[in-house]
């Protein structure tokens, strides 16, 4: 799997996470959802992502 791939797997599983433990636990996880949609939109704009350079470190892939 690519590392843009698993970036987007792991946004949507962190949101959808997120939502299921709003409806189940408690309301307040749905800040979580926020903050995962404002880091794809500010990743977007700026065409840095945070969890692209974990995965690289992580794998110690360049590209």
């Amino acid at each position: 799997m690519k590392r843009e791939q698993m970036i987007r797997a792991i946004a949507g599983t962190f949101i959808l996470l997120s939502v299921i433990l709003a409806v189940t636990v408690h309301i307040n996880w749905l800040w979580f959802t926020a903050f995962v949609g404002a880091n794809l939109l500010q990743s977007a704009i700026t065409k840095w992502c945070l969890m692209d350079d974990i995965l690289r470190k992580v794998f110690k892939v360049k590209e």
